[in-house]
């Protein structure tokens, strides 16, 4: 995508330290079982855990992500959201970073740990980039995605592929790595799920390069989504809105 004029086009030239942002509610087994395979991997790649809790996060979740802020108090932090749902607690956590970037994911194993080497490399090669998780790529997949939204969510990535004018294959899927400057230069307003489409178009409009890797999606095995089928349809609002913003209205003023 060319460049847009006046807008910075360097975000980063190396990755220096990686950080993890992992919103909890009420997984357990799952979380502990993405931050071991992360660790299992990428250990050395990466600085710092940030896990979001709010007041709906449950007692036997709480107990964990203190256990690790207790146990590893150099490389987990707590951080209890103040902006309400999903994306406010992104957003919250988007201002403290300190790392050269950083990677948003779940606590649910919907987003596969084992991509998160991948992840890493691509940016060590291409550090002005987004990359991002695609289960539509080849060698990507959906396990277990109800019929109705498979058949939605294609029919939506070929609209906005086409108004867009980009390659990508998944702009819904909250699965990617940014430098940390380009998240804490937008001006981000969505706090709800769709925030994770939010995530992606502004910097298109920015011309912000963006890579993908496949990844494989499979339903959570505990706890509840926070997400309803009819809230998806959201996404279409951020979408065409962002489609047609001004740049010097993706970026904070200042």
């Amino acid at each position: 995508m060319a460049k847009t004029v006046g807008v910075p086009t360097v975000w980063a030239n190396r990755v220096d330290s990686v950080s993890v942002l992992i919103p909890v509610i009420n997984e357990t087994v799952s979380l502990q079982q993405t931050i071991r395979t992360t660790e299992s991997h990428s250990a050395g790649d990466i600085q710092s855990y940030v896990l979001l809790v709010c007041d709906r996060t449950t007692p036997e979740s709480m107990a964990i992500c203190h256990a690790y802020c207790q146990q590893q108090p150099n490389r987990f932090t707590l951080l209890h959201q103040t902006r309400p749902f999903v994306g406010g607690a992104i957003r919250d956590a988007f201002d403290g970073l300190q790392s050269t970037h950083v990677i948003m994911m779940a606590s649910d194993l919907e987003t596969d740990p084992n991509d998160v080497p991948r992840m890493i490399a691509l940016a060590t090669a291409h550090p002005n980039a987004i990359i991002t998780a695609s289960r539509w790529l080849k060698k990507g997949a959906f396990t277990g995605y109800q019929p109705v939204k498979w058949v939605c969510n294609y029919l939506f990535q070929l609209l906005f592929r086409w108004l867009y004018r980009t390659h990508l294959t998944d702009m819904t899927f909250g699965y990617r790595l940014f430098p940390t400057a380009l998240v804490q230069a937008i001006e981000w307003k969505e706090v709800r799920h769709p925030f994770f489409l939010e995530t992606i178009v502004k910097p298109l409009r920015l011309g912000v390069e963006v890579l993908e890797v496949s990844s494989l999606w499979v339903p959570r095995i505990e706890g509840d989504s926070q997400n309803s089928f009819f809230r998806n349809f959201l996404y279409f609002k951020v979408g065409i809105l962002t489609r047609f913003m001004p740049p010097h209205g993706i970026l904070k003023s200042g």
